[in-house]
């Protein structure tokens, strides 16, 4: 999971900011704690920054299933959290999660919610039948179609993830926004018809009555255009269990695609070929 969406779930008491380059912030100091995330340790953006950051002798915590950035931390007595190895990284969500998560709350940036992630991968047990259906009939819908997510501003780190599961599990393009700042640009390219997109919008109960409102106009006025609308209803419970309950159906629905399409869920071809190249 991106780090904005522990964010949305953790609520810190400090300033937390999320950067994906090659450097480190700005705003980085003395004073700041770096946490570079990478699943296989072998990112070059995290480990970019990580030699910078240690040239700089900030305070540094690494996180990964080994790879160049675990020899690094070994090299310069830092300390490395280890998470399993020999999946696919957007399989190891709970993994990452969980550890940035204890990361943030023994250094004092957030509140240790443990207890509630415990719960919820229990809750989470319980409902994956019916999401694994879910997420299969809802794939049908799909077809050969291009799917846009939609969420409000507080859920739009699910919307992007959903665009990401669809991206590496579906091998096929997909696209995200949030409300209200789609309505001000994106919507006007429903003026003429669209019937290649599956727009999917992420709703909660508890999102703001105008958020509501700019959603059900905004899905009359995408079906005018040709294109079909799904709503999604987020799962009533704790923000972790609405937050990966979501997710979960995501999963289910970009690999149900994925063989409606007849195309194996699995590798990530061109992104490994392109670090390649990079390299």
């Amino acid at each position: 999971m991106p780090s904005d969406g522990l964010i949305a779930i953790a609520k810190p008491n400090i300033p937390v900011s999320i950067h994906r380059d090659y450097n480190i912030p700005t705003e980085a100091n003395e004073a700041s704690l770096l946490v570079f995330c990478s699943y296989s340790g072998n990112t070059e953006e995290p480990i970019s920054g990580l030699y910078e950051a240690i040239s700089k002798n900030l305070k540094i915590t690494c996180i990964a299933s080994g790879g160049e950035i675990e020899k690094l931390c070994k090299k310069n007595n830092l300390p490395f959290v280890k998470i399993p190895s020999g999946i696919q990284p957007r399989a190891a969500t709970g993994y990452m999660f969980s550890a940035l998560l204890k990361v943030l709350a023994n250094s004092g940036a957030t509140k240790d919610i443990s207890a509630e992630i415990l719960e919820t991968s229990i809750k989470l047990e319980e409902i994956n039948s019916l999401s694994e259906k879910e997420g299969k009939n809802l794939a049908k819908k799909i077809g050969k179609r291009i799917p846009i997510i939609y969420a409000s501003d507080e859920f739009k780190a699910l919307a992007r993830i959903w665009k990401i599961k669809f991206n590496e599990n579906s091998k096929i393009p997909a696209f995200h926004n949030y409300f209200p700042e789609l309505n001000h640009n994106e919507m006007v390219g429903y003026t003429k018809k669209s019937k290649s997109f599956f727009v999917i919008i992420l709703r909660s109960k508890n999102d703001h009555p105008k958020i509501l409102k700019r959603m059900e106009l905004t899905a009359d006025i995408i079906k005018k255009s040709g294109a079909e609308v799904e709503f999604i209803e987020i799962k009533e419970g704790s923000k972790s269990f609405k937050i990966f309950s979501s997710l979960l159906l995501g999963d289910w629905t970009s690999y149900y695609l994925a063989l409606e399409n007849k195309t194996d869920p699995t590798p990530v071809e061109l992104v490994e070929s392109f670090k390649k190249l990079m390299a």
